[in-house]
């Protein structure tokens, strides 16, 4: 038994104890989310949760609480990493719902009226504390960042309905659909990407951000696809066992609607495989993208080849894992490194008519 244990009141010790198990038996996930350590852990914060909160309503400080309360959310979120912050939120809301209903045997009756105010408080903020991600100074700034940062916020709280209609809404609102897939929905991307490089989110919270993305994007190849041809082609790609696809993607959709004819080879693309591609399509450029530094070998290594096989062929590259290197595109037989896809179409269209 820990110190704190000890020197507790054996009563808020047993009450303690029923509001532990009336928490595991109305949240059964709890069971499989805390091994012993864990529930250990959870048993001592609720007995820590009773003296903040006594401290609160004895000075009747609401402040103290709620403080307390984003401290101790954000401290769980740290120390259980293979949960994503809206369950940790679930939990946290969930107790202090059930500390509520005990609130008459902690407290005088209109003591207790202030202890539900100021956990309904906690609640409140804990909500909104999902959201409070370290974001980088790159996705604060911008024209669209309020819209960029909703879509953001949707996608964490694994909100599709809402993720779709903040797209649909910038679409009506006149916003242009490059700058929808490059400051809005770019952006969004590699800021998630960065989450989870962090450890602030999930492994899976990454996938559905962007399987969720991957379906809105699917949305505009109406419009994408019904643009007139111009004739020119490009092959996109990600090379190797990249399976970080998004950005040859939107790459790709951009050309189209530019009314180029776009050849999307997908991800896990061997070099071989390229290779045939670009024999059978005769492209006037191709793309390759690479997310993933630890790919930038594989990705120099299909270079090496397209520039063989393809002496004349205009070679691309783009992709996160290039802004972790020292320009290390300049020593690579490569035609033009663009972190945007609307530059590149830029230069594309230039070089491709001047040929």
């Amino acid at each position: 038994m820990s110190l704190l244990l000890n020197s507790v009141d054996p009563k808020l010790i047993t009450l303690a104890q029923k509001i532990f198990d009336q928490q595991f038996a109305q949240d059964p996930k709890l069971g499989q989310e805390m091994d012993e350590r864990r529930k250990q852990l959870m048993f001592q914060d609720i007995l820590y949760n009773f003296n903040f909160l006594t401290t609160a309503v004895t000075l009747e400080d609401e402040q103290i609480f709620s403080s307390y309360a984003v401290w101790l959310f954000e401290l769980l979120c740290n120390l259980m990493k293979d949960l994503d912050r809206d369950r940790i939120k679930d939990q946290m809301v969930h107790h202090y719902q059930i500390l509520g209903t005990f609130s008459d045997q902690l407290f005088s009756p209109d003591k207790a009226a202030l202890a539900r105010a100021y956990l309904e408080k906690a609640s409140s903020l804990t909500e909104a504390a999902v959201d409070d991600y370290p974001l980088s100074e790159q996705f604060l700034k911008g024209r669209h960042a309020e819209i960029r940062r909703a879509y953001l916020s949707a996608l964490l709280r694994s909100d599709t309905t809402g993720a779709i209609q903040i797209i649909k809404e910038a679409e009506a609102s006149g916003i242009r659909l490059e700058e929808i897939y490059e400051d809005i929905i770019r952006l969004s991307m590699l800021e998630v990407g960065e989450l989870w490089h962090q450890n602030k989110i999930t492994v899976d919270k990454e996938h559905y951000c962007t399987s969720t993305t991957q379906m809105i994007l699917s949305l505009f190849y109406p419009t994408i696809f019904s643009q007139t041809g111009n004739q020119n082609k490009i092959v996109t790609c990600c090379i190797g066992s990249e399976l970080h696809e998004m950005g040859g993607r939107m790459v790709s959709d951009l050309f189209e609607y530019h009314g180029w004819e776009s050849i999307y080879l997908g991800s896990a693309v061997p070099v071989s495989s390229l290779l045939h591609a670009l024999e059978e399509h005769k492209p006037d450029l191709v793309a390759l993208s690479v997310t993933m530094p630890q790919y930038l070998g594989l990705c120099h290594d299909a270079v090496q080849a397209i520039r063989k096989a393809f002496p004349s062929m205009l070679i691309a590259v783009g992709g996160r894992a290039f802004q972790t290197s020292g320009k290390i595109h300049e020593r690579w037989p490569v035609d033009i490194y663009t972190e945007l896809a609307t530059d590149l179409i830029a230069w594309a269209d230039e070089k491709v008519k001047k040929l």
